[in-house]
């Protein structure tokens, strides 16, 4: 499980930043914009978002592929409910086979996770969807969804963070030229209230291994 937990930190760090991206922007009076929201980012993580399966399971050989499912199509809502906002995720999974003889019906697991801060996973949900080829068919989609909840304190900053990255620096002050956005405490709220809820195939070692070698 070396790999698969250090693509996923890997990942959600990369994805804290990005979620942060209109934040540290210099307003024209001398601040800086901390736009930031408590729904969190979606994403799919890298190597998570295409499963390949093999007819035998162990080969590895290209002419053995099977199926092939990616995910694609991630949308997120939002939705206030109590202390939590609530991420409501849908998404398509298309997959292909490489026979079209019969119908056919797989079903592939997929996870949910919440990270904070780039690297804390608060929860993790694992689901399902089933994808049905009618008999002739090389191809099929089916629609699911994700859901998960991130309570809205935890997610927003702090109002003395807010203030001193939104305190008005004129030409002079000694700390003018000092971005607030480096500061040790400043980075280190802006890590714990950025939640990401990244979706992907809940993959086995060998299927991670597969796709990150290929």
């Amino acid at each position: 499980m070396r790999l698969a937990r250090s693509i996923t930190l890997v990942i959600a760090s990369a994805l804290a930043t990005l979620g942060c991206a209109k934040t540290g922007d210099f307003e024209s009076t001398g601040g800086i914009n901390a736009v930031r929201s408590a729904c969190p980012a979606v994403a799919i993580p890298v190597y998570t978002g295409d499963v390949t399966l093999f007819n035998p399971p162990s080969s590895r050989d290209s002419r053995a592929i099977d199926v092939v499912a990616n995910i694609t199509g991630l949308k997120k809502s939002c939705t206030d409910q109590g202390e939590d906002v609530v991420a409501n995720a849908t998404f398509e999974v298309w997959a292909r086979r490489a026979n079209a003889s019969g119908p056919r019906e797989i079903t592939l697991p997929y996870f949910a996770t919440v990270v904070q801060g780039g690297r804390a996973v608060v929860s993790k949900r694992i689901g399902s969807v089933t994808i049905r080829f009618p008999d002739g068919q090389l191809r099929a989609a089916t629609a699911a969804t994700a859901s998960a909840a991130v309570n809205r304190a935890a997610a927003t900053l702090p109002p003395e963070i807010l203030a001193r990255i939104n305190r008005k620096r004129k030409a002079g002050d000694l700390d003018a030229a000092l971005d607030p956005m480096a500061e040790p405490e400043v980075k280190a709220a802006l890590a714990r209230s950025s939640f990401e809820l990244l979706i992907g195939f809940q993959l086995t070692q060998d299927q991670l291994q597969y796709n990150a070698t290929r």
